[in-house]
């Protein structure tokens, strides 16, 4: 079976939520989803004091790990245009996987999420590509077959670069994942999981 790790960092919940619903779309897709967060960096007093999400159920991943999938999606919220501090800080440790090759065509992604509309969501997936590409890795996004994509009636995250959410509701309050936003992860999981699983059949029979 194909097997998708669908990998995070989430502060407040909502990449966690959307992470949850890329392991829906992986699993419709007959694939495994092993779902799991990268360590948080943040001293606990600080992220008590900022509100962050620390009562998590879902087990820290190692970096050693990342050659067993045959996909990783990625799931950052955006600094500035770019990856949160806690997943560079992980990716920066993969030194070994990459001067082994492990990752070199694999299926790689990536989702997001930001406080604002404009709030450098398509930046921060693009530049999250970069490293992927380094790693060799065959990048695959949220294509315009979610029709979702090109509504107009609702504000709302996507891009063909990857799903994406806001998380603020316009007046300093929280903004939850929308139904169309959680679609579009649902849809870019799936995506993910029946590219994996062809490439993977396609190097077996190569190989056999």
């Amino acid at each position: 079976m194909t097997t998708v790790l669908v990998l995070y960092y989430s502060s407040y919940g909502h990449i966690e939520t959307m992470a949850g619903a890329i392991s829906e779309g992986v699993r419709a897709a007959g694939a495994s989803a092993v779902l799991k967060r990268v360590p948080e960096l943040v001293p606990d007093h600080v992220s008590t004091k900022a509100g962050y999400t620390l009562n998590h159920q879902v087990e820290t991943a190692t970096v050693d790990e990342l050659a067993d999938y045959d996909a990783i999606i990625i799931g950052t919220p955006t600094r500035f245009g770019n990856m949160a501090a806690q997943m560079k800080n992980f990716l920066d440790q993969a030194g070994g996987v990459w001067a082994r090759d492990a990752l070199v065509g694999r299926v790689g992604s990536v989702f997001t999420s930001s406080s604002s509309q404009h709030g450098g969501q398509e930046s921060t997936i693009l530049s999250t590509h970069i490293v992927l590409l380094h790693f060799g890795m065959v990048i695959a996004g949220l294509p315009y077959s979610f029709k979702g994509q090109s509504r107009m009636d609702e504000i709302t995250g996507g891009s063909p670069y990857g799903a994406s959410t806001l998380a603020d509701d316009g007046n300093g309050g929280d903004r939850q994942p929308s139904t169309n936003e959680l679609n579009g992860a649902r849809f870019q999981g799936q995506h993910i999981a029946e590219l994996a699983t062809a490439l993977t059949t396609a190097k077996m029979r190569k190989a056999g």
